[in-house]
């Protein structure tokens, strides 16, 4: 992905307000992406800054692209407003007019059901996993049970019989 990615970078340089770069999560950049949720890597973030979204379309150069040409632009924000509905204006308004300790709270209580949410899904997939642990041993067990009860002896037996029969003949 990276001589893709490095592509679309060099296309993307000056043009208009879209930002195409990486960040190395593992030395400086730890602080920028622990605040934007980066989990793994590569992680492809794309949005306001404030507010960025998971990319979760192709990781080669035509889909990268295609999805720059179709998404990288202004889009609707407290900052662009002419580029919004009169649903969503109406909604910029109202929280612009929130006061800074309410809209903090209200942010809380979404980040919060962001991070039960991640946690849900940690303790399911480790369920799985036991389950699939379990799962493996028991499989394991079995096949060393069959094996062990003759089954290599009976196919070598059924095997010396099959061309038994075909010298008779």
């Amino acid at each position: 992905m990276a001589p893709a990615w490095e592509k679309l970078s060099d296309e993307w340089a000056g043009k208009g307000d879209a930002l195409i770069a990486e960040v190395d999560c593992t030395t400086e950049g730890k602080p920028l992406c622990d605040a934007n949720g980066v989990r793994g890597f590569p992680s492809l973030k794309y949005g306001d800054p404030a507010a960025l979204e998971d990319y979760q379309g192709g990781r080669d150069y035509d889909a990268l692209n295609a999805f720059a040409q179709e998404n990288l632009k202004p889009m609707c924000s407290p900052s662009n407003l002419d580029l919004c509905d009169d649903d969503k204006k109406a909604e910029i308004k109202t929280l612009m007019e929130m006061p800074a300790d309410d809209l903090a709270a209200k942010i809380a209580s979404e980040e919060k059901k962001l991070e039960e949410a991640e946690e849900t899904f940690k303790a399911e997939v480790q369920k799985l996993q036991e389950n699939y642990q379990k799962l493996m041993e028991e499989k394991d067990q079995k096949i060393a049970t069959v094996k062990s009860s003759g089954l290599g002896l009976m196919k070598s037996v059924q095997a010396t019989q099959k061309v038994a029969s075909k010298d008779e003949l």
